[in-house]
């Protein structure tokens, strides 16, 4: 068993193994997955795990070279959070729609118990040097 970093297998496992440029999804427990991506389901009740803690988790073992975020999410807790949670990371703003298109191409989409609307980004990896 590790000792810090992600406990849960197969999202450590989708992390190790990302190429630049690849991304992964952090998403609400609403985010339409489309067909054929990966869904790590983490979701145990509303709220549980939260999309915060679990943005926390994945940046500490990922490069994060960009990340994308709907324009719509104004919630300013979970905006301040994810800047927190990825400092220096450029962060893009796209449309709701633009996003959920864009997760067609992602390795995987984490659902968290998120319950906040149109809390999802799109991390996008890059390399450690």
């Amino acid at each position: 068993m590790r000792d810090t970093g992600l406990w849960h297998p197969r999202l450590a496992a989708l992390v190790a193994g990302m190429g630049h440029g690849e991304s992964i999804v952090v998403a609400d427990a609403g985010l339409r997955v489309p067909a054929g991506v990966e869904v790590v389901h983490l979701a145990v009740t509303r709220g549980v795990p939260g999309f915060l803690p679990v943005l926390a988790a994945v940046a500490g073992e990922l490069v994060v070279e960009a990340a994308t975020i709907a324009v719509e999410l104004t919630d300013t807790e979970i905006l301040s959070g994810l800047h927190d949670c990825l400092p220096g990371v450029p962060v893009r703003t796209t449309s709701h729609e633009e996003l959920k298109h864009a997760c067609r191409e992602a390795c995987a989409v984490v659902r968290t118990g998120e319950a906040t609307p149109f809390a999802n980004v799109i991390l996008r990896a890059g390399v450690p040097f």
